[in-house]
Parts: C-alpha cells; sequence; structure tokens
C-alpha cells in the first residue's frame, strides 16, 4: 500500500470455513429459500490445521467491492451461472445472467447511523471556505462549510454522507492519496435500533489470540430477490453467491467487471446490497499486483515478484479487518487497489504464481508490509511517520550498496583515456573525437596534452583540409606552404567549406580591419586578411591568452583540429543523435523516442566515451547509464556506437530514480500555507513563517515548526505531508521575501511520493534492473525478515 493502516490482525490467518445454505427454486410462487423467518443459522466452524506456523490450505479472502448498491447484474462467460445457499447446496440457475435487487419485506427504519468525511479546527470561516474551494477543485467533490463543534471553529464537511463507516474511510484514503490528510470521519445521524445480526464464526486468528468473526448485519426489513433465470424468481435473507456452473475457474461478471471466485450478495442493515468477491488468495494477488506495480511501465520479474510478497503478506495480516461489514479488505487504496481477473498481465500473474504462498515475516509472523510509491532514494523510520516502530521499517537507501549499484549498467571501452592535465585539452580531445569517427585522419589513441600542443605538419593539414571537403562536397583547394599558419590555413579552410573566398565577397577593408584589431593583426597577410577577419569573428580561428594571433607561426594539431571541429559543427556537419537514455543492457545503450519502443544500440568496444561533470565533458574508460541521462553518440557504418557522450541524469542513481516524482517543485503563497495551516496554527497568532525543527534518519521532516506572532506550534509526523498537500515530505524550504524580510511565499523542493515507509515500489523495479532477485530486494527495504512459505 502506498499509505497503509497499522494492521490489528493476528499473525496468521487459516482457511475460511464457507457455510452457505442450499437454495430451492419454487416454480409457482415465490419461495425464501433461507428456511426460516429469523436469524440466520450459525454454522458450525471448519478449522484448518496449522503445523510448524503454517496453514495447510491456501486462504480464501472477501473483498467488499460494495455496501450501497441498489441492484446488481451478475453474469458469466460460462454457459450458465449457479447459485449456493448458505448449507453450501448448490442450484444450477440455467440462465447466464441474473439480476439482485433489495425488496422490502417490512418499514425501513427511517433513523440510519451515516458518516461525514470532514476537516475541522479552522479559526475562521474564511479559511474554511478557502480550503472548501480548494478541495471541490483538486477532488470534484461536493464540500460544505459549518459551524464546528469546538467553540469559534468552523468545518469543511466533503462529499456527501456515506451510509456505512467502511465507504467513509474509502473517501478518506481518497483525499488522503491526494494530499488532503487529516480528514475525521464523524457520525451525523443516531444509529437505528440494532438490526438483528447472525454471525459466521471464522476461526482466523492464530497463535493463542483466539478467533475472528465474519459477522452479517442485515436488515429486518430487507431480502434479496433474484431475477432473469428460468422460473419464478427467488428470494433469500441470507446471502447467496453466484459463480460459473460446471465451471469453478470462470469469472464471473459484475456490473461488468470480471472476478475470479464467486459473488456474494446480501441485503445489509442499512437495506441496501452488499457486494462482495469471495476469491482464493493467490487469485486476489493476481489481481492487485498489475494496479499497484504495472508490468506495462515496470517489466521486471523480480519487481513483480517482491510486490507480489508484499501484497500478499499485507492482505494476510489484515483479513478481517472489516469483518463487521461482512468482508476482510476493500478494493481501493484503502486496502490495495484490486481490480480482479480484467486487470491481470500476463507477467505479473508469472510473479505471483512463482510466489506462491510466500509472506515476509518477522520473528514468525507476518510484517506489516507497507509499501510506498517513489522514496526519494531513501525511506524512513516506521515511527517518524507513523504512530508506532516495528523493527523491520528502518530507513534503507534506496539502492545496491557501494560502486555495485552500477555495475550492471556499466559501458566500457577498450580504448586508452588520454593523459590530461592541460583543462582546455579536454574540450579539444572531445572534438577531435569526434572529427576521428568522421573519418579524420588522427593518431586518436595519442589524444592528450603532448600530441595536440605540437606543431601539425603540411600532411596533417592537407589531410584533414582534404577530409574538411569530403563533407562539404567541395573541391580541395591549392596548399601553399604557409597552410600550417593561421593565416596561409584560414585562407585554405574558407575554400574548403565554400568553394570561393566568401570573406573577400562579404567583408570590405574596413571590416577586416575592425575584425582584425588585436595585437598583432597588422601581421595578418593582405590575401589572407579577409579570410582570417571572418573566422575570428565567427570564433572558427581562435586567439591565445595574450590576445595574439601569431599568424605567420605553425598551429598546433589542436588549434587546427579546433578550428576545423567549429567550422564543421556550425554548419550542422558533424552531427550527434541525441535522445535520453533508458537503462543500459550488456548488450548495449538503450534509447527510447518519445513514446515509442526500446532500442538498444551496440557499443563498440574502441567506442570514444566522454561523461559530464560540471560544464566540462571528460574522456573516460568506462560509465554508468543506469537510466535518463541525456545523451549524445554517433554511428558507424555497421551500426555501433563509436563515440558516446552522457550527462548525468537529474535524478541521480538511486534505484527509483525513473518514477516521475523523483524529484518535483510546489510553490505556495504565505495565505496558501496559513489556510492549509489553519488547524494547527490556532492561538499562535498570524502565522509568518515555517521551518523544519526535525529530520529522520532519511532527512524527512517529521517535525514542522509554525512561527507565528505570538508563538509557535508544531506539525510532526505523517501529518506534514497531509497538511500541506505535497507528494512527500523530504523536501528544503526556500522562500521568497518582501522588502522587510519577511517570507511571501515558499518553494518547497522535494523527492518522492507517498508516506516513504517499507518497500520502494519503483525502486523494486531499479533494483531488478540491477540484477537483485525478489527476495533481496524485499529484505533491502525490511530489515532483518524472513520470507515464508505459508501454504
Amino acid at each position: 500500500m502506498r499509505n497503509l493502516p497499522s494492521s490489528t490482525a493476528a499473525s496468521l490467518v487459516i482457511l475460511y470455513s464457507l457455510a452457505i445454505s442450499s437454495l430451492v427454486m419454487a416454480q409457482d410462487r415465490p419461495r425464501r429459500v433461507d428456511g426460516n423467518d429469523g436469524d440466520w443459522a450459525v454454522p458450525i466452524a471448519r478449522p484448518v490445521e496449522i503445523k510448524t506456523g503454517r496453514l495447510t490450505n491456501e486462504p480464501t479472502i472477501r473483498i467488499g467491492l460494495t455496501t450501497s448498491a441498489g441492484a446488481v447484474s451478475i453474469s458469466t462467460g460460462a454457459p450458465s451461472l449457479q447459485c449456493v445457499g448458505l448449507d453450501g447446496h448448490t442450484t444450477p440457475l440455467n440462465s447466464a445472467r441474473v439480476q439482485v435487487n433489495a425488496r422490502a419485506i417490512g418499514p425501513i427504519p427511517t433513523a440510519t447511523e451515516t458518516y461525514r468525511v470532514e476537516l475541522a479546527g479552522y479559526p475562521t470561516q474564511a479559511d474554511a471556505e478557502r480550503d472548501a474551494a480548494d478541495i471541490r477543485q483538486q477532488t470534484k467533490e461536493t464540500t460544505t462549510v459549518a459551524v464546528g463543534a469546538a467553540p469559534n471553529t468552523w468545518k469543511v464537511q466533503i462529499g456527501v454522507a456515506k451510509p456505512s463507516r467502511s465507504e467513509a474511510e474509502e473517501l478518506q484514503a481518497r483525499l488522503d492519496d491526494q494530499g488532503i490528510g487529516n480528514a475525521v470521519i464523524a457520525r451525523i445521524a443516531p444509529p437505528a435500533a440494532p438490526p438483528v445480526v447472525s454471525a459466521r464464526v471464522v476461526p482466523s486468528a492464530m497463535k493463542g489470540n483466539g478467533i475472528k468473526q465474519i459477522s452479517y448485519s442485515f436488515s429486518p426489513s430487507r431480502e434479496i430477490s433474484v431475477s432473469g433465470a428460468p422460473g419464478t424468481p427467488m428470494r433469500s435473507r441470507a446471502p447467496l453467491s453466484f459463480g460459473a456452473a460446471g465451471n469453478p475457474g470462470a469469472p464471473v461478471i459484475y456490473n461488468g467487471s470480471s472476478y475470479r471466485g464467486e459473488i456474494e450478495v446480501f441485503a445489509n442493515a442499512r437495506g441496501s446490497l452488499t457486494v462482495v468477491n469471495v476469491v482464493r488468495m493467490e487469485d486476489y494477488v493476481k489481481g492487485v499486483v498489475p494496479n499497484e506495480l504495472p508490468p506495462g511501465s515496470f517489466p521486471a520479474l523480480e519487481a513483480l515478484k517482491a510486490q507480489a510478497v508484499a501484497a500478499r503478506t499485507y492482505a494476510i495480516k489484515n483479513i478481517g479487518q472489516f469483518a463487521s461489514e461482512g468482508f476482510d479488505l476493500l478494493p481501493t487504496t484503502r486496502s490495495q487497489v484490486y481490480m480482479g481477473f480484467n486487470s491481470e498481465k500476463a507477467l505479473s500473474s508469472r510473479a505471483v504464481d512463482e510466489t506462491s504462498g510466500i509472506v515476509a515475516t518477522y520473528q514468525g509472523e507476518p510484517i506489516v508490509a507497507y509499501y510506498t510509491s517513489t522514496c526519494g532514494g531513501r525511506t524512513e523510520d516506521s515511527e517518524n511517520i507513523f504512530n508506532h516502530g516495528e523493527a523491520y521499517l528502518r530507513g534503507r537507501e534506496c539502492s545496491v550498496e557501494g560502486q555495485a549499484n552500477f555495475t550492471p549498467f556499466t559501458i566500457s571501452t577498450e580504448r586508452n583515456v588520454p593523459e590530461m592535465k592541460n583543462e582546455t585539452n579536454t574540450t579539444l580531445a572531445r572534438e577531435a573525437a569526434i572529427l576521428s569517427v568522421n573519418n579524420f585522419p588522427l593518431a586518436a589513441d595519442r589524444l592528450g596534452d603532448d600530441w595536440l600542443n605540437q606543431p601539425a605538419s603540411h600532411e596533417d593539414a592537407r589531410n584533414w583540409i582534404a577530409a574538411v571537403t569530403r563533407l562539404t562536397r567541395m573541391p580541395m583547394p591549392a596548399m601553399s606552404d604557409d597552410s600550417i599558419n593561421p593565416a596561409g590555413f584560414s585562407t585554405a579552410l574558407v575554400l574548403a567549406l565554400y568553394g570561393e573566398s566568401r570573406a573577400d565577397t562579404l567583408l570590405d577593408g574596413a571590416d577586416a580591419n575592425y575584425n582584425l584589431a588585436f595585437r598583432d593583426g597588422l601581421d595578418v597577410p593582405e590575401r589572407n586578411r579577409a579570410d582570417v577577419a571572418m573566422l575570428v569573428r565567427d570564433g572558427i580561428v581562435s586567439l591565445y591568452a595574450d590576445a595574439t594571433l601569431r599568424p605567420r607561426s605553425p598551429m598546433s594539431h589542436g588549434r587546427m583540429l579546433h578550428a576545423i571541429f567549429r567550422s564543421l559543427n556550425q554548419r550542422g556537419l558533424l552531427p550527434l543523435q541525441q535522445s535520453t537514455s533508458r537503462p543500459s543492457t550488456p548488450a548495449g545503450l538503450v534509447t527510447r523516442i518519445g513514446k515509442g519502443p526500446d532500442k538498444t544500440t551496440r557499443v563498440n568496444n574502441r567506442a570514444f566515451l566522454f561523461r559530464a561533470f560540471g560544464d566540462g565533458l571528460f574522456p573516460v574508460k568506462s560509465i554508468a547509464v543506469m537510466g535518463g541521462e541525456p545523451v549524445a553518440f554517433h554511428t558507424n557504418g555497421a551500426g555501433e556506437i563509436d563515440y558516446l557522450e552522457v550527462r548525468p541524469a537529474p535524478s541521480g542513481g538511486s534505484a527509483e530514480r525513473v518514477s516521475s516524482y523523483t524529484n518535483w517543485t510546489k510553490t505556495m503563497s504565505l495565505s496558501a500555507v496559513r489556510g492549509q495551516l489553519a488547524r494547527w496554527s490556532r492561538g499562535i497568532g498570524s502565522l509568518n513563517d515555517i521551518r523544519v525543527a526535525q529530520r529522520g534518519s532519511s532527512r524527512r521532516a517529521i517535525d514542522l515548526e509554525l512561527i507565528g506572532s505570538t508563538s509557535t506550534a508544531h506539525v510532526r509526523g505523517g501529518a506534514i505531508r497531509s497538511a500541506l498537500r505535497l507528494s512527500e515530505q523530504l523536501f528544503v524550504i526556500d522562500r521568497t521575501l518582501d522588502g522587510n524580510g519577511q517570507p511571501v511565499s515558499f518553494t518547497f523542493v522535494g523527492r518522492g511520493l507517498g508516506h516513504g515507509v517499507g518497500m520502494c515500489q519503483v525502486g523494486a523495479y531499479g533494483l531488478a534492473r540491477a540484477g537483485l532477485n525478489y527476495e533481496k530486494i524485499l529484505k533491502a527495504y525490511y530489515t532483518g525478515i524472513e520470507l515464508t512459505k505459508m501454504y
């Protein structure tokens, strides 16, 4: 879960003993099928034997799909449905679709218990109305401002009243996912007279903790009516379960969505229908994993296995969480996102199958398997976010230790890295490498200080000018004895670039003199003045540090190559392919253009490799391409990369770097911060500033000090993220100040998405790409755990 509640379930779970009634179909008139007009009979439980802390069978779990349906459509792709009653008797329905309705059999109670989700404690009506408008715009839920229960306070009521606490909790969780935390659930109507309750005893809590019960609170004034099958409609006060006749593996379709197992329906105490998917644990997990870690976006089997174990562990730990309403878990972020058979994917189902029955345990008990979307590079100790500390929920780095983190993504070359001490030559080495892969005859393995500083020979100049003409498709100019000097070389280069003396046509004498106004500009021969002036003006031919050109002295290899590179690069004749990398593989560099498929390009074993550090690109022997790095490269005739330069990814090197939430920024005005922190800043006067007073092991803010005009207050733990409506609470604060030095706005620069405790889901994908198996991934996030085969 991205934001899971603390579990109160016992440590181990055994299989539900599902005793369900028989269904009798009358052909002449409607008949009741539960066999009595009073309470349902409480069946005798059939406990499952436990040996050495394990279950002998795979558990069944009950997912509450809805508690407020008025009518339910159930169908199957199989030839027909069957219905199972409270005593376990199965009746074929001879129909592939039925309709289930709630039917009145007595007066409906007028006073029922309902619930409202609200934010309370606003000091002024204006604060409450401002927040109500923001919440309404963000969530599309209705909002109402009302007087609070405490004196001189206001509250914001969100959404409509909910008929059950679980539905209110679902809205509460949805608000928290959108950064609107600290909403409370208030009961807004007194309960009616206690309904008739019939409990089905389900032994599910082990190791001396007694047994739990799944109980049904049903309406004394309602029953369920089934229509659509041949014959007279059926009615029942007891639950009815629907599955595919003769094919228990075929999905059942409820309101257009397919589910494995069975769909159970009963009329609840509020008079509406509760719909429960009764499904085996492994089938349930198959409907969770692709929704919590989509295999289309994160196609790493070992990461999906880790997610499967975490989801299974959470489910087993929390069986019975909503027992009083007749089911175990919800299909939303309040529990885990479960979308049934329709959402299953081949790769995630394989991950579930290959980890079947395995859960994460600590000292023999299933753990509270918190998981978070994107941890920002480090997870946090649980007590700093929630109200409880667990020995296995310690802050951890989201990466493989040390340099091993980079090994699977490293690209190497057999080419020697040149000796460089002159920082200017680092740039020249890159330019010479690019010219080399564009078929310039160079002693590429000697691109160090010594060679770059040596004077170029007449043969060098002639060969390189010839290489220029091959790119420009111009005739080879005549090379004079002074072609190795800046003046003569400039004229030869202009002819090789343009095929004529372009400068002599476009620059008059005054223009030439204007651009040759450096210390020894008068020493440039008349025949070369226009060409030199144009190339100096355009930054192609460069001066020495003392503002001289030394026009009659031989040029060094580096200066000559620099002039050639600049001239060709300005004309777009030395193109490099630009892309953003994906995590590289032993097969080569992986890139993706837009939303297209990944493309792997082999890197030649003698490729030039350059890596950016700050503003400079430096030649290296090996380079880690972990995904997200801007890359530029050249390919040879065989389609292999022979030149590669890599700039560091903004998301850094942690395992969760591929998430779009690895880095984020949010700016809020002082008035907006005041509104969002109104509940916490009562009694401190006007809120003027905020600061992080304490950070946790991961550097997350765990104590936010609110500085008011008269005193201070604090927001602590996981409430900080919710109060400020931030993606995470791993952040720093930048302030914009007014002329008096007082904050007028705050910019939160942060990392991550979620609560930051337990397994990082995107990080699990990154660790899998780094070569870790699912066991190592889980143990990287959950300290001291073991993986236990429970059934």
